[in-house]
């Protein structure tokens, strides 16, 4: 069976998901994010976590290099950062969205639940690279509603 890229991709848009910034800062960068909505959990024991990545992405060769990197799961109030770092050739952070974490990666201010990894393990996703990180630090805002997309639109929880 062959698949359609375009109406693949229409049907995996029905999934509903949260909203995530990465972000990370290896040697030689400045701090940077880049909004994902392709997160899960992977394992509690140990606490692994996975995001994957475009192979052409700008950003691939810092999160290559990067040893430690934050899940930053946006808030719904954090739209705006989505959209930020979204944008194509524009990931460097604003001082005023960060701070540096325990792990020395940065942590976006406000998200509603950030993992501080290290890196575990990359692997080979077709067209993606995948990319696992073990938890080491985590800040979590119980309550908060979380920023979700589905169908190529942000929507609401009620």
């Amino acid at each position: 069976m062959s698949l359609d890229p375009r109406q693949f991709r229409n049907a995996l848009g029905q999934f509903t998901t949260g909203v995530c910034v990465i972000t990370a800062s290896p040697a030689g960068y400045k701090p940077f994010g880049m909004t994902v909505n392709s997160f899960a959990s992977v394992s509690l024991d140990p606490a692994l976590v996975l995001w994957s990545l475009r192979n052409d992405s700008e950003c691939l060769d810092a999160f290559n290099k990067s040893k430690t990197f934050t899940v930053n799961v946006l808030a719904s109030d954090q739209l705006d950062l989505s959209n930020l770092y979204s944008k194509k050739s524009d990931h460097d952070l604003r001082d005023e969205h960060f701070r540096i974490g325990k792990s020395g990666a940065p942590v976006l201010r406000g998200a509603l639940t950030s993992f501080e990894c290290e890196t575990w393990a990359h692997y080979d996703g077709g067209d993606h690279i995948i990319v696992v990180g073990k938890v080491i630090e985590m800040d979590n805002k119980p309550g908060a509603k979380p920023l979700v997309f589905q169908a190529g639109q942000y929507r609401e929880l009620r």
